[in-house]
């Protein structure tokens, strides 16, 4: 088959594309997520021709494509008020929505459901085409069924160049995961596939919102598939891959030791954070800040064509945490994985984090009650194993011999100076975070020697330490600004002044939350407990151990 080769800057080329797509023929093009190759949604001959360039299996649905919002009630059989309001806060967007389909959805589009998926997307080329043909447009990711989906043109024309009638270049993709998925065709609101718009900001429109456990565990036996990603292995390079679950320093030490071992060490790499490149020793190839999930997101397909080119064989993948857009990263690698996934080491370390006032030692007591092994790191800073000697005169240097004028040292005076401006703090750092450290690895040894798997580090300076980097799950403790203000003036019998300027030192609360795998508001009148408890059940699930 001849392939016409467009471009979405071109007038006539988008033209040219919308013609093709009325008379029945196939064109990859640009959406926000990811390409997708699209046909008439309301023609079944032009569906079954997508199945067949795809190789995919003809009982997964399509999502159905609109340019605005109104083209979408001749398709369903009502239009509910959760999705008019779902519409209104993200399309064009990435969500696409699950509704009761009308009589117009041939099965073809549908997967043999009674249910069609729609969504209006948000690259104006994807728009343009819509309207160009005419018709809603069924599109799917633009690559082999099963494989990973196509981010750049470049991934289209390796994948479809002879197989379809004309891919059209509209850049490389913003989010670069497919579109979140929710259903509203069956009861309460339901997320089938996670995507660029989050749980957390569904919930901000829809109030409850369940997630459907074949986001996180493959689909259950016999279970029909609702939504595109659910049924079968997707996503997946060439090369064999296995997930991660671990620390940095665990990731880092196993795949090292993996790697190293393996014949032709070329064909064996790490796809990684940014944070762990300094600890590894093989090739590797990062797709972005472990905190940084919108990134993972926009690079990970990208990562997986690239190590398809470079011939990898063995690919061991570090997981990433499961908020935010983070869910849908760790939803498309699970299934390139194949659901293999190992855990380096049976313990698991748990920081726990958050702004001062927040209520981490609270949380570390019902912690410790529940079974883990905590670790004060604010109390091991104020032992004589990390003040010695040398590391008080280190401090006296910095900020005055005054901090220890009789030889023993004045907190309340360091902190003071300490937290005066960010560059005092950042040279008190410096000074204790060695000695810290070592203090609280020794800590760490001692707990798992007795026997627990599981330990968590209350730790204010979690990140600015590197604590992190030995973390396999962060746990962050939040509240109001003006509650942790009043517990802090309450707590270390300071004016509020002194409490403000303490504060205006520390990482601001979205800080923590963009690194967290838990965010727990420890308001006044919330359930800490019970909070903790659904924690402590998933770490319980995770670890093996009856806490």
């Amino acid at each position: 088959m001849n392939t016409f080769l467009l471009n979405g800057q071109h007038t006539n080329d988008i033209e040219r594309a919308g013609e093709i797509l009325r008379h029945g023929g196939l064109v990859a093009i640009p959406t926000e997520t990811v390409y997708g190759l699209a046909a008439n949604a309301l023609d079944s001959t032009a569906v079954k021709k997508i199945f067949a360039a795809k190789g995919r299996p003809a009982d997964n649905p399509l999502i159905v494509h609109v340019a605005e919002f109104s083209q979408i009630v001749p398709l369903v059989q009502e239009v509910p008020e959760a999705a008019k309001k779902l519409a209104e806060a993200f399309w064009p967007g990435p969500l696409t929505i699950i509704l009761p389909k009308s009589e117009l959805i041939p099965p073809e589009t549908s997967g043999g459901l009674f249910t069609v998926a729609v969504r209006c997307p948000a690259h104006p080329v994807a728009r343009a085409v819509i309207q160009a043909a005419g018709v809603p447009l069924a599109a799917p990711s633009a690559n082999p069924s099963g494989r990973p989906s196509p981010t750049a043109f470049a991934h289209v024309k390796q994948d479809l160049t002879g197989k379809v009638d004309a891919l059209l270049d509209g850049g490389d993709c913003r989010v670069g995961v497919e579109s979140t998925v929710i259903t509203l065709a069956a009861g309460k609101p339901r997320i089938l596939r996670p995507g660029g718009v989050t749980p957390e900001e569904l919930r901000t429109v829809l109030g409850e919102v369940e997630i459907d456990s074949a986001v996180l565990k493959s689909l259950e036996q016999g279970r029909v598939a609702s939504s595109p990603g659910m049924k079968y292995k997707h996503y997946a390079p060439k090369a064999d891959l296995t997930l991660v679950d671990a620390s940095p320093e665990e990731y880092s030490n196993y795949v090292n030791q993996k790697c190293g071992s393996e014949s032709g060490l070329k064909s064996c790499y790490a796809l990684c954070f940014e944070e762990d490149t300094p600890l590894l020793t093989i090739p590797y190839l990062s797709f972005g800040s472990r905190y940084d999930s919108a990134e993972q997101a926009q690079r990970l397909f990208s990562s997986l064509y690239r190590l398809d080119a470079l011939g990898v064989k063995k690919i061991y993948a570090h997981m990433p945490r499961k908020q935010g857009v983070g869910l849908a990263v760790y939803n498309r690698l699970i299934r390139a994985a194949g659901f293999s996934v190992v855990r380096p080491q049976k313990k698991m370390i748990v920081g726990l984090t958050g702004p001062s006032g927040a209520g981490k030692s609270t949380a570390a007591k019902l912690l410790e009650e529940a079974g883990l092994a905590v670790i004060d790191c604010d109390k091991l800073t104020r032992s004589p194993e990390v003040y010695t000697a040398d590391c008080v005169a280190e401090l006296q240097r910095a900020f005055g011999q005054d901090i220890a004028a009789d030889g023993v040292l004045d907190r309340r005076l360091l902190a003071e100076r300490a937290f005066a401006d960010p560059d005092s703090k950042k040279r008190l750092e410096e000074i204790a975070f060695p000695y810290i450290l070592t203090a609280v690895r020794q800590a760490l040894e001692n707990a798992f020697a007795t026997g627990k798997q599981v330990a968590a580090l209350d730790a204010p300076t979690l990140f600015e330490s590197g604590l992190d980097s030995a973390c396999a799950r962060i746990l962050v403790i939040t509240a109001p600004f003006e509650e942790r203000l009043e517990r802090i003036c309450k707590r270390d019998g300071i004016p509020e002044k002194a409490a403000r300027q303490r504060f205006s030192a520390q990482h601001p609360e979205e800080f923590f939350g963009n690194r967290a795998d838990w965010v727990v508001e420890n308001r006044t009148g919330a359930d800490l407990e019970a909070e903790l408890a659904l924690i402590i059940r998933e770490l319980q699930e995770e670890s093996g151990e009856i806490l």
